[in-house]
């Protein structure tokens, strides 16, 4: 991704996308067992579509059918690449997208698309919720 973003963090191995798409910045989201490693008990600790839609669906979101900015409706993206998960995304309120990419910074971006590729494989699942009055810690 080389343009159409803006860096809106400095670089941290605090958390990581999954952890940002979900509102929590104070941890590590996923299905591993480092124990910095966090994920939910009653969600398949798998790297799978299933699973993370399980995980979002846990925090308030269901599925839709695409990314298109609806007002007050807070979006998610999962990408993947031959069905293992890779990233997400979240939706904020001025239609842009919010990622955070590994350990590196946080950016906004114009498009769902600016991420697909090599390294995060495709965009392959939508959800959606109410904008939430508090984010998840």
């Amino acid at each position: 991704m080389s343009e159409g973003y803006l860096a809106t963090s400095p670089m941290t191995n605090r958390y990581n996308c999954i952890a940002w798409a979900a509102g929590d910045d104070t941890r590590w989201w996923w299905p591993g067992d480092r124990p910095t490693d966090y994920w939910p008990s009653e969600i398949p600790k798998r790297t799978t579509i299933y699973a993370f839609l399980e995980l979002f669906r846990s925090l308030g979101y269901e599925k839709c059918a695409d990314g298109e900015h609806e007002a007050g409706i807070e979006k998610v993206v999962i990408y993947a690449s031959e069905n293992v998960v890779t990233h997400a995304s979240r939706q904020i309120p001025n239609g842009n997208w919010t990622s955070k990419l590994g350990t590196h910074i946080d950016i906004e971006h114009h498009t769902i698309s600016g991420l697909e590729g090599p390294a995060y494989g495709q965009a392959v699942r939508f959800l959606r919720r109410e904008f939430a009055d508090t984010e998840v810690v």
